[in-house]
């Protein structure tokens, strides 16, 4: 069994930082790609950010520049730093993990979410 926790979240002004954390805990023998999604009132999930187990990533053209993703293998977590936050970053974050188990399945993992919220 495997679960994902987010923490971080809280309201801040328009400009303010952030940084997410999500860690993955359980019967764990390997993390391959780690996700930070957002669902924002009225619309749908979006792919925030992405890394490789070998650091590469990827953004959403809405956060490049502001926003970086990273992760520490050793454990289990990814960060998501959210900088210049705007009052449209305003939504439920929330973190997914492509785990390997012990037994040798793969499959993604769900984090319950920690909700953004930024005034302007």
């Amino acid at each position: 069994q495997v679960q994902v926790v987010e923490s971080g979240g809280g309201l801040v002004q328009a400009g303010e930082s952030l940084r997410l954390s999500c860690a993955a805990s359980g019967s764990i023998f390997s993390i391959n790609a780690m996700r930070w999604y957002r669902r924002a009132p009225g619309k749908q999930r979006e792919l925030v950010a992405a890394i490789t187990s070998g650091g590469s990533t990827n953004y959403a053209d809405s956060v490049k520049g502001r926003f970086t993703i990273s992760r520490d293998n050793a454990k289990n977590t990814v960060y998501l730093q959210m900088n210049s936050l705007k009052a449209e970053d305003t939504a439920v974050y929330q973190c997914n993990a492509d785990v390997v188990d012990y037994a040798g399945y793969a499959f993604a993992s769900w984090g319950q979410g920690t909700q953004v919220t930024v005034s302007s």
